[in-house]
């Protein structure tokens, strides 16, 4: 059935912590109920911060010439997927910048064959490499990515234009979104909380955009301003606390809404909390997603200020999230894809 925007509304506007913490309570019940309490490990390569777009709020936008752009090398990237195979991670996701030209997605199509090869077929392969052509969408996922992230960031169209210059185009992406989960891919995307001019209207309705769309998964995260870009302002009213609150509503609420989809609890959650991920699983999420970029990349792939773990190789990423996890009683699926239920619900339809 689909969701009651007024009821979103109402559930997204609670500002009594009792109330905030029964709703936490009981997307989790409903999470466990339906996808439940193990948490699937997506080995995340940020391989390129080179990119085309120019959204006003990103930090590796096309204009800030503060950053030191990057390209792994395929080898790099190899090497990083296998270390996430070995330590019985289910998936990796392969993130960058977006680019569209015959050199990246040739490297990109390369570099999948190989490690699907190396990987025995057992590593289950996520790609977020943003707007691309039906036939790029196609060839990879012929070579072996089987889901993929593409972030809307907002389903109202007047915002989108808002955070984006011009030649940005809202229903492009929503196309791209279409013609991935008519491929066939388990089709992921998600919003920023807390966005400039967004109203908490806008938030329901991304909601009922998401059931629209019937997406498998979701990667969310709040709103974070970043000093080199021009949404640089919005951070004199930037209260973390109330970000990170906000944020946690809108996974409970996606997950009372849509059950049996997969959610990421992100990185950028953390920066606002130390405990921010598990706050975000505590809430609904039951996806993370760590960091497996050798450090030396790190520091320039910083979306939003205050990201966190840049000093952190990926053992130390591991033990770490590992102790995270088992200390709020949830489990780690090693050795599994951990594809979306959702996704499994429609295919045995």
């Amino acid at each position: 059935m689909r969701p009651d925007k007024q009821e979103l509304i109402k559930l997204l506007s609670l500002q009594d912590k009792a109330e905030i913490q029964a709703l936490f309570n009981r997307a989790y019940e409903i999470k466990v109920q339906n996808v439940g309490n193990t948490v699937f490990f997506r080995g995340i390569i940020e391989l390129s911060n080179i990119c085309t777009k120019n959204c006003f709020y990103c930090g590796i936008r096309r204009d800030n010439s503060n950053v030191e752009r990057y390209l792994m090398t395929k080898e790099e990237v190899i090497e990083a997927a296998l270390w996430s195979y070995e330590q019985g991670y289910g998936s990796v996701v392969i993130q960058s910048g977006e680019r569209e030209d015959d050199l990246f997605t040739s490297l990109i199509t390369e570099t999948l064959y190989e490690i699907k090869e190396a990987s025995k077929g057992e590593l289950g392969i996520t790609l977020s490499l943003g707007e691309q052509t039906f036939d790029v969408y196609k060839k990879w996922y012929d070579a072996g990515a089987h889901r993929y992230l593409l972030r809307i960031e907002t389903s109202n169209p007047d915002l989108y234009q808002k955070l984006h210059p011009k030649d940005h185009n809202w229903e492009h992406r929503v196309q791209c979104l279409k013609d991935l989960k008519s491929i066939g891919y388990q089709a992921g995307t998600g919003v920023m909380i807390g966005l400039p001019h967004q109203s908490i209207e806008d938030l329901a309705n991304d909601i009922l955009f998401f059931y629209d769309m019937d997406i498998d998964m979701l990667g969310m995260g709040p709103f974070i301003p970043h000093t080199d870009t021009p949404f640089k302002g919005f951070a004199d009213d930037f209260v973390a606390e109330t970000a990170l609150e906000n944020a946690l509503k809108m996974i409970a609420v996606c997950r009372i809404a849509l059950p049996d989809i997969n959610i990421a609890s992100t990185t950028a959650l953390q920066a606002l909390n130390p405990t921010g991920r598990e706050m975000g699983l505590l809430a609904g999420a039951n996806i993370i997603m760590p960091n497996i970029t050798d450090t030396k990349y790190r520091s320039n792939y910083q979306l939003y200020d205050g990201k966190p773990c840049l000093d952190e190789n990926a053992t130390m990423c591991r033990g770490c999230l590992e102790n995270r996890i088992r200390s709020i009683g949830e489990t780690i699926g090693y050795n599994q894809w951990g594809d979306s239920a959702h996704h499994r619900n429609k295919s045995s339809k």
